[in-house]
């Protein structure tokens, strides 16, 4: 996330009369939607660094994935407060990107997935409190956004749609899942390229968006979907994820734009500062100046690949196009997701 301010800032695109800092979300927001054990839980493992067996166990902090690190209720609370702040900036209307939210994976009262505080859920709760009713959360990184479709599942105002690897872990959001109708779940194959992420945007999420009418839409815009990434096995390049926001972007009456997954460096930081740039209608640099191209040099990553990075991860923002063969199951989920969407809700007036 810092590379992405850092490149963002070496390209010229951080106008400081639209740029905010988040404010760190204060436990009473926090609380919005998790419980105050888990909120109090989290305060003392950044104080203590570790926790005892009982809060391992009952909030998985410290275990299952979920590590003690220096700022682990600081740094979450923080994207949670953008998330908020997000929402109520776009209460009348806008774009607001805030590629350090996008812990889609946290539960009320525990972590999951290296997600400590779930920022989507509590964005969207945030519109939810100002009077929106009927909103669309848009999920395309690698991995399911369960925590957030567990938390709107008896909520008919938040619908959900998801695209992400079939098989993957947390191994939830198959496509007969839907959380009572108003959740739709598009689970795509290995090598998932551009071609077909294309046709999910064309033949399932405009139609789902269109068909909705929401009053705002949040894309978690997660980077591990890129080919280049270790910990999924899809092979999107940034090009795809560009498409997705220019497309939902201009149909969205509200839009809030999160980060999310991303475990290269250099294709996160790449592609979350091709999303800023898209968002403000910047052209993309074929060749990146020598600034921008300094953060990129300044990055390591301790993996194979990282020790012999390819020269386009350093010189340039917009990946080559991957695409590829369109494959009947891609097909077939698209259709399947559009079966008994629910009637769209009248927008109702932000209070």
């Amino acid at each position: 996330m810092p590379a992405t301010l850092d490149l963002v800032r070496a390209l010229g695109w951080l106008d400081p009369r639209r740029y905010l800092d988040s404010p760190p979300a204060t436990p009473a927001q926090l609380t919005r939607y998790h419980t105050p054990d888990y909120v109090a839980a989290l305060e003392r493992a950044e104080a203590e660094q570790s926790v005892p067996p009982e809060v391992r166990e009952r909030h998985h902090i410290g275990a299952h994935g979920n590590p003690v690190y220096r700022e682990v209720f600081r740094r979450p609370a923080t994207s949670a407060g953008g998330a908020i702040l997000a929402a109520r900036l776009t209460r009348q209307g806008g774009i607001v990107h805030v590629p350090g939210a996008g812990t889609h994976h946290a539960f009320p009262d525990r972590a999951a997935g290296f997600c400590y505080i779930n920022d989507p859920v509590l964005g969207l709760l945030e519109w939810l409190d100002l009077g929106l009713a009927n909103i669309l959360y848009l999920d395309i990184d690698a991995h399911h956004g369960d925590g957030v479709e567990f938390a709107f599942r008896d909520d008919p105002r938040v619908f959900t749609l998801s695209v992400h690897e079939a098989g993957r872990w947390p191994f939830t959001g198959r496509l007969e899942d839907r959380a009572g109708g108003h959740a739709r779940n598009i689970p795509v194959p290995q090598g998932f390229n551009d071609t077909e992420m294309d046709h999910v945007l064309h033949a399932a999420i405009l139609p789902i968006l269109r068909h909705l009418r929401p009053e705002g839409v949040m894309i978690q815009c997660g980077a591990d979907a890129l080919e280049e990434d270790p910990l999924a096995r899809l092979s999107l390049s940034n090009n795809a994820h560009q498409a997705v926001v220019r497309a939902v972007m201009e149909e969205a009456p509200r839009l809030i734009v999160t980060g999310g997954g991303g475990y290269n460096p250099w294709t996160v930081a790449r592609c979350w500062t091709a999303i800023w740039g898209t968002l403000d209608h910047r052209p993309m640099p074929e060749r990146l100046p020598p600034a921008a191209e300094a953060v990129l040099r300044g990055l390591e990553w301790y993996r194979a690949a990282g020790r012999n990075p390819p020269p386009h991860w350093f010189t340039t923002l917009v990946d080559a196009p991957r695409p590829g063969p369109l494959r009947p199951e891609v097909i077939e989920a698209c259709a399947a997701v559009l079966e008994g969407l629910p009637a769209p809700v009248r927008p109702a007036r932000a209070g």
